[in-house]
């Protein structure tokens, strides 16, 4: 049996598997549900689930819950510098539940980015599928939306309470002597370089 110092630690302790896992595992349950609305169902056909909630199959030139409907393009040049955004904060993530926050947020940026980019009426002008609908009074949104909407409200939780994302599990991560050294090597020889 391994001793702590050697022992591995589980993919699912990892941020950065973590988050790609999520993020992943978000893309496809957002493909999913978007490919089979889009071959079971006609364009405006609605089916009725439960109390107010059904089904609606539409398609959304705006942002989440459509919103900004004339600015696909943007949207689109908007959602691009989000996922590499995360992609660079997400490499330094030591934060188990910003990592699950991160990746909720990639895997919708990512699902909605794909209908821009792949869907009619054109790259980076094409519409979202959306087709979850609450009642006549709430727009209709879709996976992805729901992922980003989560992702909102765990990230401003982990934020109230002053969780930071490059903590590990409470602890504030500490500088060895080792790390310092190698750090002010590396910004030495870059100066140096630059010069």
């Amino acid at each position: 049996m391994d001793s702590p110092a050697t022992a591995r630690p589980s993919w699912y302790r990892n941020p950065r598997i973590l988050l790609a896992v999520v993020a992943v595992a978000v893309f496809l349950i957002d493909l999913a549900a978007k490919t089979t609305v889009v071959r079971h169902m006609d364009y405006g056909e609605k089916i009725h689930v439960l109390g107010p909630f059904s089904l609606l199959f539409v398609k959304n030139p705006g942002a989440a819950f459509s919103m900004a409907t004339g600015y696909t393009w943007v949207l689109t040049l908007i959602a691009v510098g989000v996922v590499v955004w995360i992609v660079r904060m997400g490499s330094k993530l030591t934060s188990l539940p910003w990592a699950l926050g991160l990746g909720l947020v990639l895997g919708g940026a990512l699902g909605n980015l794909a209908d821009r980019i792949f869907r009619a009426p054109g790259v980076f002008r094409g519409h979202v599928i959306d087709f979850f609908s609450v009642g006549d009074w709430f727009p209709v949104f879709n996976t992805a939306d729901c992922a980003i909407s989560v992702a909102a409200v765990l990230l401003v939780a982990l934020t109230l309470f002053g969780r930071d994302p490059y903590e590990g599990f409470g602890e504030k991560r500490t500088r060895t002597p080792e790390k310092a050294t190698a750090e002010q090597t590396r910004t030495t020889g870059s100066e140096a370089t630059d010069a």
